[in-house]
């Protein structure tokens, strides 16, 4: 653990000059320069954020560093270091967005740290890091899709809905847990109609599924995948295809959902055999579908709400997890918009 030294006030201070000055100062100590550089991603400009979010002043030298500021943000400080410390120790290879959330976590007392965050770990590939949850709601989607049968994964673009959903649907498969992995999404653009395009069904449907693809190939062993795929163990279907097909022991993944029709969501939903799990990921911001067209994804949320064995989950754009500036970008329209989807 690091090594812990708060410095009081010195004794020849004055009354008065104490109530004028109350910083107080805290001492952090590390055992090597690059362990404590570890904590805030190698980025020195991230420790300006302990200024902007608890009113902290700093200054780091070799493997220490020192904070001033008001008690109750030095009490903070602590423990969001010491919840970053952990993290590393237990492998976490931490990012800025990981320092800045240990320091707005500890601050707002939440009872939960980044190290209790990535603790959860999915199986990964031979030779690749587990995937894990980086933001509360995220672990939350986690043990929500470990415990649910059908999960809603809700939010705007960079959440990690899809992302998450495929390695869970992997680490499930490799325990035995289901027999093989669904995965499918309405082609809007091509109005379902996938036969004018060239190549075989997987090739035509491809485009549509180019998320699921990268995080398939992100997570698993190349040749592994490409036998899955070959095999049918892994597959790759446009929506129109899951009419009228029953599907046990298997992971599904319905993507980008709030295109869906109310008749296509309620369809698939009917899909569901003995011991399958079906994870439906959207973001109603972003309906492609025709004018006056009602997405099924909408319906769903207000008719399932209350159904057991069914559980939403919802993100919001503090859980992206793309580069930060795509989180402000969202956070603008949202203001710009208001409660209205559509561009003005």
């Amino acid at each position: 653990m690091a090594s812990l030294h708060q410095i009081e006030p010195k004794a020849e201070q004055t009354e008065s000059a104490e109530k004028e000055f109350p910083d107080k100062e805290l001492r952090l100590e590390f055992e090597t320069p690059q362990f404590l550089h570890a904590l805030f991603a190698n980025e020195p400009r991230e420790l300006d954020y302990l200024k902007e979010s608890l009113g902290l002043s700093w200054v780091t030298r070799e493997g220490w560093i020192s904070l001033k500021g008001p008690e109750s943000s030095l009490v903070a400080a602590e423990l969001a270091f010491s919840d970053l410390e952990e993290a590393r120790r237990q492998g976490v290879e931490l990012s800025a967005k990981d320092f800045r959330m240990a320091l707005d976590l500890a601050s707002a007392q939440q009872g939960i740290g980044v190290s209790q965050i990535t603790s959860v770990k999915l199986l990964g590939a031979k030779g690749k890091k587990p995937v894990t949850a980086r933001s509360p709601q995220q672990l939350r989607y986690i043990e929500s899709m470990q415990q649910h049968d059908v999960v809603f994964g809700l939010g705007p673009a960079g959440t990690g809905k899809t992302y998450l959903a495929m390695a869970m649907a992997l680490s499930m498969l490799k325990n035995r847990e289901v027999n093989r992995i669904v995965l499918t999404r309405p082609a809007v653009e091509a109005g379902e109609a996938l036969g004018f395009l060239p190549g075989d069904l997987k090739e035509k449907v491809a485009p549509y599924l180019r998320p699921l693809y990268d995080a398939l190939h992100d997570m698993a062993d190349q040749s592994q995948a490409q036998r899955w795929l070959e095999d049918g163990t892994i597959e790759i279907a446009p929506l129109a295809y899951m009419r009228g097909r029953t599907l046990a022991r298997s992971f599904v993944i319905l993507d980008e959902a709030q295109n869906t029709t109310c008749e296509q969501m309620f369809m698939l939903l009917t899909r569901i055999g003995e011991g399958t799990r079906c994870v439906v990921t959207g973001d109603a911001s972003q309906v492609d579908l025709k004018a006056g067209v009602s997405s099924g994804l909408m319906e769903a949320e207000r008719a399932l709400a209350d159904v057991k064995g069914v559980d939403m989950v919802r993100f919001s754009r503090t859980d992206v997890v793309r580069h930060p500036v795509v989180a402000r970008i969202i956070g603008a329209y949202e203001s710009h918009r208001g409660h209205s989807n559509s561009c003005s």
